[in-house]
Parts: structure tokens; C-alpha cells; sequence
């Protein structure tokens, strides 16, 4: 039975059958946290929990039993959600639901502060930039400011920086020394800009997105009576992804419901995974210290996976070191069980995915129904060269375009102009990469190599002002080694790297994650002999494209693989889930394994991993790999999978000639 909206004439018999239908479409303990009254509620909702479907049903049941819609407060991270919730309210009881006051908590925040701005000091005519206006106006004072020409920050991560002090709830300082040590130097010249910042954006009544939050903390905490005014007008607030909080939020909503403690909140803590754009863990874990007698509802029938996708999702997720206990079911109890198979190589576990991939399209399931998960975007490199290659379309979420990065580009161009010495575009993109090289000058050095038809050879010997050739020095050494010396290929992508490797630190403040993605593709180099053949193949455009902030899949006949970062896919599911690099020092990474928080974080991101899996769910990982910046060989899988008993996980070491395959 489904539930119907209430139209009866008579509200009692209304009421009581309405509560029956929507008793009869929930599990128990979807129903408990729908009929919850009075005190703070916190209701732990695994992945694939039916949350969405618990929240729409608490916010009609009040409605149907009398509560003004406009006493209630759905707090959400997307207006998208938000709507969603109140039209699926809508449909079960009828259109009170969509005067429910729902939102964003940013919005939240704008409506309040328009009505009380006064009372901070701030101009009721205030206005919100967004994030392209906030880049520019912190672009204008950089500008201003007489900063460094090279290694200074750009304008959009001097941005980043600014609301990472403010989600994080951290200092300007303890910003810098946790992610970007290498701006350290910069701290005195980061923290004017920053000030000059704030009081530009005062001067001219700006307030950017992390300033609502801000000033609506600052006026619930100085002006007791009006937070005691606002909170009584939504003594009923529901908040959503709990666990995707900041401090600030958290501090919002306690300043809202310490008083009435009608607060129910809704979220995971195995899905905690957003730490870097200031989620909050404690937040979650502290809630029923901070709101006393909270009561905890767990949601543990899942609706999406098979028990033995679930059964290894949670033995995965039971060894964090910080949790609530929760051991996720199904009614749907067979299913293959989930799979590590290591592959002889990175290529290897390339090339097996796709044969995968094949077989399960010839047995009818959909490319759009196939994911492979990854923990960073530049460990799906070599896959995306692969399915380019046997003509595969996939679609990229999250990450980069392997070919269209800057620092990929850059180093390339070295290579090409060996293959091709009458290549303008990449000597130009070269030479400018150098101090006070601009074009004028680059492209008169490029036409004494292209006129003379001497490629590399002619920067080595052409006369230069004194001035030039010292700036040039680095780089004729380099050609001198890359066209008098028998190198490999791998050898010639190794010598560029050690040349561009200071040019990198210069030209992007974030070069260490670059730095990366440039060792990834040397790895990707030593599969060739001829350096024509590697650059042929980097020069196919591969049929994907970018999407920075969501997924967005084709349909019909343009339906597609997904690649995606793990972190994009969050709350998606599929079919068949590949996680690949399930390797350990990739997966968890080296730089979370000696810290407890991150490393738990990390095992938090597998999980969310594992889970958006209905069907099938396989781990890989090569058998070992280098690391370039550790200089060491890694041989292990994932010490979150090695763990497993071998009843919840089957392991597979690929044969060398790959003549099995699995029993999809």
C-alpha cells in the first residue's frame, strides 16, 4: 500500500488512517524517527537507509498533526534537495508542506540577516558576492599589493584559503603550515591581503557566501533576545548530512535549539569524507554530549546493495577507531561475492577492467550502469588511454582531463619538440615558461630554430646577450642531455621532470599535487619504447569531459562509463562498482597513514566507495608500484581490505597471460 494524501472530511479518522498508510511504508526504524516527540533526535542513517524518505515523512506527519509548516525548519546542502523533500511531502498529505521553511543553510542565513542586519551594523541593502566576484576583488588587491611575481598565490587559492579559515574555524597561519607550507614565506603578505579583504568588502556592504554564516553566528551569540525570538519561531528543525557540517553550523544550530531541543539531525558518520572543505567529524560524534538525553535511531535495512556487498561494507567500516555501531541488512540476500584482484601492473588493471567491462555489456548491463571509483583523479590516467583506445566513451567526474592540464602540457612540449622541431606552439609554450622570457622574445628564439630548421640543436648554439643565454642555461643543458645521450623514454620524461620540477613550484602553488600527476604519467612512460609512439598516444582526445560539481550522464544512445573520484560520488549508486589503486600508500594514501584521523577518514572514503554498489563490487590494484616521491615499492593491498576475512572478500592474483575471468 502506498500512502495517499489525507482528504477526508473528518480530521480524526484523516489522521489515524494517514498514520496508518505511512506506518505501513516504513521500516521500524524509519517509523520511530518519523513519530519521534519533543527532544533531540539523532538518527544514524546508513548508506542506502531510505534518510531522504525518513525526513519526508516526519515533515508531513507534523504538518498532518497540526504543526504550522512554517514552524519548521529543513536544513539542507542544496536547494535541489531541499525541493525534493517538500514535493515528496506534498504528494503524501497535500500543498501545506511547501510553506515548510526549507533551504540551504546559506539561504537560511540571508533571510535572516535582510530582516536584522541593523542589529549588527550591517546595511539591510547589503550584497552577496559570489565566488567569481570574491576571486575578483581579492584579484584586486593582489594586484595592489606589490606581491612576488613567481610563487605567489593566485587569486582564486588566496580565495580557498580565506574560506578555509572561516569553515575550518582555524587561523590564517595554521591554514597555511597544514596544506600549503610552502607559502609560509608569504604569511605577513597573505594576512594583509586578507585584512584588506574584510575591509573592502565592509566598505563596500559586500558579504560573500562564508560571511552569512558568519554574521548570522555573530547575531544569534550578541543578541540573546532575538535568538530566543528566532528559535521559537521553528521549534521544529530537521537538518540533513549531518555529518557534512562545519563548526559554524553546528554552533548555529545550537544557538536555534539549546533552549527547545526539538533538533533532529540526519546523517552517517562512515560518510564523513569532506574534511578538506571544513566538515566537521566531531560534530556528529559529540552531538548527544553536547544536546543531553539525545535519543539515537539507527536506520540499518538498506534498499540498494546485496548482502554480500553490505557484509564487506561492514566489516570494512568496523575497524574505525571512532563510530557508531551500525551492521547494515538486506532482504535481497544473494549476490556474488565482492573481489580483490591484483594485476601484474597498472596497465594490466587498465586493460583487465576494460575486458570486464565488455563482458558485462555482452550480458546486458548498461555502460552508464558500470562506475570505476578512484581516490584521486590522476589514478584513472592510464585507464582513460586505455578506453580511449578501444573506443570506449566514459565521462570524468572530479579530478581533471588528463590531456588538458597545464603541468601535463608542459612537460609534453619538451618531448614533442625532439619528434617535431617546427613545433611553434610548443617552443613558444616552452620559452614561456622562463624568467623574463615573454612572447617577443620567445618567438624570435622560435624563429632561429625554425628558420635555421636546427631544432633543439639550434638553441644550443645560436649567440644570445648575456642576459638570455643564463636564463636559457638550464634549459640547453637539458636538450644537450635529451639528443646527445641514449635514454629510454621514461629516461627522457625523468630528465624534463628534474628541469620543470622548479619551474612547476614557481608557476602553481599547489605543485605538490601536480608533482604527482607528473610522476603517474613517467609511470605510464615506461610502457614504451619510441617516444612517437607515447606522444601519438597522448595526442588522442579522449571522448569524456568535466564536470567540476556533480554528475551529469548522458542519455540513450550517448550513455557512457563513469570515472569518478570517490568524494564526487557520494550518494550515487550503480550496478557495478570497480575502486581501483586499492594499493597501500595510494589507498590510504602515504601522507594520511600516520595520523589517526586521516587514516579513519580514508577508510571512511573506501567505504562510501563500497557502497554505491548494487550488484557487484570489485577492488583493484597492481601487485606493487613505485613512489617516485617516497622512493619506495608498494606491494600491498589496502590494509582496509587485507583485514577482511576471506568468507566476506575473494582474492585473485592475476594470471600472467589473463586468460580467466569472473563469473559476473
Amino acid at each position: 500500500m502506498t500512502a495517499q494524501k489525507t482528504t477526508s472530511a473528518h480530521p480524526a479518522a484523516a489522521l489515524e488512517k494517514a498514520l496508518a498508510a505511512y506506518r505501513q511504508d516504513l521500516n521500524e526504524a524509519q517509523w520511530e524517527a518519523v513519530i519521534h516527540d519533543g527532544g533531540p533526535l539523532l538518527v544514524i542513517a546508513g548508506a542506502g537507509t531510505g534518510k531522504t524518505r525518513t525526513l519526508t515523512y516526519r515533515v508531513a506527519r507534523l504538518v498532518l498533526q497540526g504543526v504550522d509548516p512554517r514552524a519548521i525548519l529543513l536544513l539542507t546542502f542544496t536547494r535541489k534537495a531541499s525541493r525534493e523533500m517538500l514535493r515528496r511531502a506534498s504528494a503524501l498529505l497535500d500543498d501545506r508542506c511547501s510553506a515548510v521553511s526549507g533551504g540551504t543553510f546559506h539561504a537560511f542565513a540571508h533571510g535572516v540577516l535582510r530582516r536584522y542586519a541593523g542589529r549588527l551594523g550591517l546595511d539591510r541593502a547589503f550584497t552577496i558576492i559570489d565566488r567569481a566576484d570574491a576571486e575578483s576583488l581579492v584579484g584586486q588587491i593582489r594586484k595592489e599589493s606589490n606581491v612576488p611575481t613567481r610563487g605567489f598565490p593566485t587569486k582564486r587559492t588566496l580565495t580557498d584559503i580565506f574560506s578555509q579559515c572561516v569553515n575550518k574555524d582555524r587561523g590564517l597561519e595554521e591554514i597555511l603550515a597544514d596544506g600549503y607550507g610552502h607559502l609560509m614565506p608569504f604569511l605577513d603578505t597573505i594576512a594583509g591581503i586578507a585584512r584588506q579583504y574584510r575591509e573592502r568588502k565592509k566598505l563596500h556592504r559586500f558579504l560573500d557566501y562564508d560571511d552569512l554564516l558568519v554574521e548570522l553566528r555573530n547575531l544569534l551569540r550578541t543578541d540573546p533576545e532575538l535568538c530566543q525570538r528566532i528559535a521559537e519561531s521553528y521549534p521544529h528543525i530537521m537538518v540533513d548530512e549531518y555529518q557534512d557540517t562545519n563548526r559554524l553550523q553546528a554552533d548555529i544550530l545550537y544557538l536555534l535549539a539549546h533552549r527547545h531541543r526539538n533538533l533532529m539531525v540526519v546523517g552517517d558518520d562512515a560518510q564523513s569524507i569532506y574534511s578538506f572543505r571544513g566538515a566537521n567529524f566531531r560534530n556528529i560524534m559529540a552531538f548527544p554530549e553536547i544536546f543531553a538525553d539525545t535519543r539515537v535511531i539507527r536506520l540499518e535495512e538498506n534498499y540498494r546493495s546485496v548482502q554480500p556487498v553490505l557484509s564487506l561494507t561492514n566489516a570494512l567500516i568496523a575497524g574505525a577507531t571512532e563510530k557508531y555501531p551500525k551492521h547494515l541488512f538486506t532482504r535481497r540476500p544473494d549476490g556474488p561475492l565482492p573481489r580483490l584482484v591484483r594485476t601484474m601492473s597498472e596497465n594490466a588493471q587498465s586493460r583487465w577492467i576494460i575486458d570486464e567491462i565488455r563482458l558485462l555489456t555482452r550480458r546486458g548491463i548498461g555502460l552508464e550502469e558500470i562506475a570505476v571509483l578512484f581516490r584521486a583523479g590522476y589514478h584513472s590516467f592510464d585507464l582513460e588511454i586505455e578506453l580511449t583506445r578501444e573506443g570506449i566513451e566514459f565521462v570524468k567526474v572530479g579530478g581533471f582531463k588528463f590531456m588538458e592540464s597545464a603541468h601535463i602540457k608542459d612537460l609534453l612540449a619538451h618531448l614533442r619538440v625532439l619528434v617535431n622541431p617546427d613545433d611553434r606552439l610548443c617552443w613558444h609554450r616552452i620559452l614561456q615558461l622562463l624568467d623574463k622570457v615573454g612572447p617577443k622574445t620567445a618567438q624570435s628564439i622560435c624563429d632561429t630554430i625554425i628558420d635555421t630548421r636546427s631544432g633543439a640543436a639550434g638553441l644550443l648554439d645560436a649567440p644570445f646577450s648575456p642576459r638570455l643565454a643564463a636564463v636559457l642555461t638550464p634549459l640547453k643543458e637539458l636538450f644537450s642531455r635529451l639528443t646527445r645521450e641514449e635514454l629510454s623514454v621514461a629516461q627522457m620524461g625523468e630528465a624534463v621532470l628534474a628541469y620543470y620540477l622548479p619551474l612547476l613550484k614557481d608557476l602553481h602553488e599547489d605543485h605538490p599535487r601536480r608533482a604527482r600527476d607528473l610522476e603517474q604519467l613517467l609511470e605510464i612512460m615506461e610502457r614504451y619504447e619510441r617516444l612517437e609512439t607515447f606522444l601519438a598516444d597522448m595526442a588522442l582526445e579522449p571522448p569524456d569531459q568535466l564536470v567540476e560539481n556533480g554528475l551529469h550522464l548522458p542519455s540513450g544512445d550517448e550513455r557512457r562509463l563513469v570515472l569518478s573520484t570517490i568524494h564526487s560520488a557520494k550518494g550515487l549508486e550503480w550496478h557495478t562498482v570497480f575502486v581501483i589503486w586499492t594499493l597501500d600508500g595510494r589507498f590510504p594514501s602515504l601522507r594520511a597513514i600516520d595520523t589517526p584521523e586521516d587514516l579513519d577518514e580514508e577508510r571512511r572514503l573506501m567505504y562510501v566507495a563500497a557502497t554505491r554498489a548494487r550488484e557487484n563490487l570489485v577492488f583493484t590494484c597492481p601487485m606493487q608500484a613505485y613512489d617516485r616521491a617516497a622512493d619506495m615499492v608498494l606491494d600491498r593491498p589496502s590494509r582496509f581490505l587485507t583485514d577482511i576475512d576471506a568468507d566476506l572478500l575473494e582474492s585473485i592474483d592475476e594470471a600472467p597471460d589473463m586468460d580467466w575471468r569472473l563469473d559476473w
